[in-house]
């Protein structure tokens, strides 16, 4: 639905499929999209005709199902520092750390100063923000049993930690290492729209797109360096 409404499972044919493949690509949407529903409808044919609801899957366009999504840019080291002096201050190590030590926003927005270990240069990585739909957010375990590591960075960055975890409040029971300029939990789109939109380039202006792309809070590699495993 809504492209097959009306039709009992067995009555779609491959020229019903063509079509409503055909459909979703005059109007623009990607083919990178497209290929991920058509991956969708072809699985809900197969578990039809396992089944035996239908005896053929009429999900029959060749190469439909494949996707080829452009490799997308790595910032410079020069560029991650440049991101890292232009940001809001109160952002500055979180750009650090999603670069160097790897970690997703959702992982960055739960981190608690007793996750960090200055000594071993360690931070330790056993839940995750989640934003609730409508507002509001909870803290849960990590999507796998893989997501609780432990996860090193480099003792370069030991002195911009200490002192970001100085200015912090560690007295209080739920202090977190990054929050919003309130002291509540950040929202992916409230940090997009407060802190990465002012960095953009305006028209007109000469600076380069490559030192702000990778920008927290913004689906870029900066952040999303494994979001699938942002």
């Amino acid at each position: 639905m809504p492209h097959f409404e009306g039709r009992a499972i067995a009555q779609i044919s491959e020229a019903h499929v063509r079509r409503w493949r055909k459909k979703l690509l005059d109007s623009g949407l990607s083919t990178i999209t497209t290929a991920k529903a058509y991956r969708l409808l072809r699985a809900i044919f197969n578990t039809a005709a396992d089944d035996g609801i239908i005896r053929r899957n009429p999900c029959r366009i060749k190469g439909a199902g494949q996707e080829e999504s452009a490799e997308r840019p790595t910032l410079t080291i020069p560029e991650v520092y440049a991101l890292a002096d232009a940001i809001d201050p109160r952002y500055r190590v979180l750009a650090l750390l999603a670069t160097f030590a790897s970690l997703r926003w959702t992982e960055l927005a739960a981190l608690r100063p007793g996750d960090i270990d200055l000594d071993a240069c360690t931070i330790r990585v056993d839940r995750q923000l989640i934003e609730q739909r409508g507002g509001g957010s909870t803290f849960g375990p990590p999507k796998s049993r893989a997501g609780r590591r432990i996860v090193p960075f480099p003792a370069m960055l030991q002195a911009d930690l200490r002192e970001h975890l100085e200015r912090l409040d560690c007295g209080q029971a739920d202090v977190l290492v990054f929050s919003s300029p309130a002291g509540r939990p950040m929202r992916h789109s409230n940090f997009y729209r407060r802190v990465s939109l002012p960095l953009l380039p305006r028209p007109g202006c000469p600076a380069s797109t490559s030192t702000t792309s990778g920008i927290p809070g913004t689906h870029s590699p900066l952040t999303q360096a494994q979001t699938s495993g942002s």
